[in-house]
């Protein structure tokens, strides 16, 4: 998401973080499958480290995605009654995948993680599309 708003002038007007629901990976690099991954789609993944959600991302932040239903219906609890409309599933914004969880990989082969990048790109096309509608800008 973070190249994409960057190809688009947009890094500048526009924050992305990641966090998870559980502090089981806190400070830990993503898992080298992912991290080459994407690399081998230009991204570099090396930087991150995992951190868990908390109470303040909710007012940071305009948007909380989540990956699946599951993690959608925890973070809907979290987040203060005025801000559960910023909790959404992230795929809804890949028009193939609307509804549906994105798949964890972690005990699959290499190629899931392709698989996964694939759902994780078209829905960052279209979270950027709608980045843009709210910030009343054209896509680039």
């Amino acid at each position: 998401m973070r190249r994409r708003l960057a190809m688009d002038g947009l890094a500048d007007d526009v924050t992305v973080a990641s966090a998870g629901t559980h502090g089981y990976h806190v400070g830990e690099a993503p898992d080298i499958r992912a991290v080459e991954a994407a690399r081998h789609r230009g991204v570099d993944l090396s930087a991150l480290r995992a951190r868990r959600v908390d109470a303040d991302d909710f007012e940071r932040y305009d948007m909380v995605l989540a990956m699946d239903r599951d993690h959608l219906d925890f973070l809907r609890r979290l987040a203060p009654p005025k801000h559960r409309d910023r909790v959404q599933l992230f795929l809804d914004y890949a028009p193939d995948h609307k509804g549906h969880d994105v798949p964890d990989p972690y005990y699959g082969s290499e190629d899931q993680f392709d698989t996964v990048l694939d759902m994780i790109e078209a829905a960052a096309d279209g979270l950027l599309d709608e980045v843009h509608r709210r910030l009343g800008r054209k896509a680039g």
